[in-house]
């Protein structure tokens, strides 16, 4: 398997902290999971109210790509590693997972139940505000990323085809 780039360039963020509180482990807002090399944690399009705090391991994000004639490839987007959340957006809204997340290595995850953790911050508002505020921080990075490479690869294109020329 071909390594991926790492979504997160600036690191693990703290959000392992606040997440791993072992009241959140007691209370049932979350859950210990432990996946295999290989084995498919998240699947595209799938609707899902959890989102998941990596302990240990690294994952791999794979959106699925169509290209012509209705042939799909899915491309190692990037790779998460310990420290780092995926499935963030369910934790407002049950929406279809944009991407499948596969263990490129035995991993150790946190699954978290988005409305019980939604309750849980109803009772502890501070907790629930360095969350918010630090997967703002998360997702304000991967949109950023997503414009980086967004632009590389209509640069690329442009070269590609030989429109740079006529621009």
């Amino acid at each position: 398997m071909n390594p991926a780039p790492v979504c997160d360039e600036q690191g693990a963020s703290n959000i392992l902290g606040i997440l791993s509180n072992a009241e959140l482990l007691r209370l049932g807002v979350a859950k210990r999971r432990e996946y295999a090399c290989g084995e498919t944690i998240l699947v595209e399009g799938s609707i899902g109210r959890t989102l998941f705090l990596i302990e240990h391991g690294t994952l791999r994000i794979l959106p699925r790509v169509e290209l012509d004639n209705q042939r799909r490839i899915q491309p190692g987007l990037c790779d998460l590693g310990p420290g780092e959340v995926f499935g963030e957006l369910s934790l407002f809204e049950p929406v279809p997972r944009s991407a499948t997340v596969m263990a490129v290595e035995s991993c150790r995850l946190l699954e978290i139940d988005a409305a019980a953790l939604t309750e849980y911050f109803d009772h502890n508002p501070a907790a629930g505000y360095l969350v918010v505020k630090e997967l703002f921080g998360v997702l304000t990075k991967r949109l950023r990323q997503a414009d980086r490479r967004f632009g590389q690869l209509l640069a690329w294109g442009l070269k590609a085809h030989r429109i740079d020329r006529h621009l």
